[in-house]
């Protein structure tokens, strides 16, 4: 049987996992696919690099990305070198090639997917990008095929190990986030510059990701609202625990009550110890799914690595190639729905707040006033005294919109027997 060429952009720690599995369980492939695949070159930055571990021979490794993907006789490109230039440029260039695309490129397809199934659509090629959310969990393929039937409501994701294993550490040991993230980096969970990962950005791409396949409409990161968890104190995770909750860094993107709009974010929130995503500690991922007729749905894992996200990679590898063998192409962009989409203000949630206030009557009163005035709901209130004439009050809201607890929390700061906001932040998952 004539083997289908694939073409590996990348051979880092995922790259250099993939053409591994594709040599080493090469029988198995081409059983499960009905020709064998044939890793045709590897583009590499540098070629002179020593890969003698890998089990493939070194006559594959070129420098020349471009020719290797317009070469005319690939079949399946797998594109695992991140970041948006050379990939996208890359990408475009396979399809218009007429051969069908295997990424794990979140900020990429965040950013630019649009273009992406285009030309997909355009040449006649698959795209798919299994490995770009949550490494080894299967949540895009079910998202856009096993619960196409279904209405999706909402979908909650821990979809970032580095955040979760620091605020993990927070909880469990007591450290303060400096201290976290040093552990975090000491044991290859953090990369020496943390910015995509604990500022938001990374999940940020993820949420994009979801929720244009759980809502059949279009989103690029630059629709996310996006906080990271660099404010987050010790005195945050200890009050989430004296309210029988955790502080997690979510990907949330939900459909409005009428269905008239979708509201997408990433940010730190407190959700209930008994919600099932509570439990995902240290590098775990997971992503909690509400369905109409289904109902919840938790899928869990590795959600990073080599070896785990290869197995995401060959996933989509397997699928498109059955596509060249068989016939027939998987499911492009579905953009049908084109829901509008929620800015960060109309989003409705409950609130945690901690303010520094002077200890002595009528401060609640004052403080309490400031929310109703702007239409915030106190559901309760806690205060601890710090020092003789100080305390900590603690408030939680009901449901309130983000707008209306913004300017609350402006008021409040105005207030004199406030002396700072010492934090705010979201209550998710009831």
């Amino acid at each position: 049987m004539d083997s289908l060429k694939v073409a590996l952009l990348g051979c880092g720690v995922v790259g250099g996992e993939v053409a591994r599995q594709l040599t080493v369980h090469a029988d198995d492939l081409a059983a499960r696919i009905g020709r064998p695949l044939e890793l045709a070159g590897i583009a590499v930055r540098r070629a002179g690099r020593d890969r003698s571990d890998l089990p493939v021979d070194s006559a594959l490794f070129t420098t020349d990305a471009m020719g290797l993907v317009t070469r005319g006789d690939i079949d399946i490109v797998v594109e695992v070198i991140g970041g948006i230039e050379p990939a996208r440029s890359l990408i475009l260039a396979a399809l218009e090639a007429e051969a069908s695309v295997v990424s794990a490129n979140k900020a990429l397809l965040a950013e630019d997917g649009a273009a992406l199934f285009a030309a997909a659509e355009k040449y006649g090629g698959d795209l798919y990008y299994e490995a770009a959310v949550a490494g080894a969990i299967p949540i895009l393929r079910p998202l856009r095929e096993s619960l196409v039937g279904d209405r999706v409501r909402r979908v909650l994701g821990i979809v970032n190990g580095t955040t979760n294993y620091i605020l993990t550490r927070m909880t469990e040991s007591g450290a303060g986030f400096a201290e976290a993230l040093e552990e975090a980096q000491a044991l290859g969970y953090a990369e020496a510059d943390p910015t995509a990962d604990v500022e938001g950005f990374d999940a940020a791409a993820k949420a994009a990701i979801l929720a244009g396949l759980a809502f059949h409409t279009r989103v690029t990161a630059a629709d996310v609202h996006r906080e990271g968890i660099t404010d987050v104190t010790s005195a945050d995770i200890a009050s989430a625990r004296e309210m029988g909750c955790v502080v997690k860094l979510l990907a949330i993107a939900e459909l409005s009550d009428d269905g008239e709009s979708v509201g997408v974010r990433a940010h730190p929130a407190m959700i209930p110890l008994t919600h099932p995503l509570a439990g995902v500690r240290e590098a775990f991922n997971a992503v909690y799914v509400e369905c109409e007729a289904a109902g919840g749905l938790m899928f869990y894992g590795q959600g990073a690595g080599g070896a785990p996200t290869a197995s995401a990679v060959l996933g989509d590898v397997v699928a498109v190639a059955r596509h060249r063998v068989n016939g027939g192409r998987g499911p492009g962009e579905s953009a049908y729905a084109n829901v509008r989409l929620r800015p960060m203000g109309e989003t409705r949630t409950r609130y945690h707040v901690s303010l520094d206030v002077a200890d002595r009557a009528g401060v609640l009163a004052q403080v309490a006033t400031a929310f109703s005035e702007h239409g915030v709901s106190i559901e309760t209130v806690r205060q601890a005294k710090h020092g003789s004439d100080d305390a900590e009050l603690v408030i939680v809201t009901h449901h309130a919109d983000d707008a209306a607890l913004s300017d609350t929390v402006e008021a409040v700061r105005q207030l004199d027997v406030v002396r700072g906001v010492l934090s705010v932040m979201r209550v998710e998952g009831q």
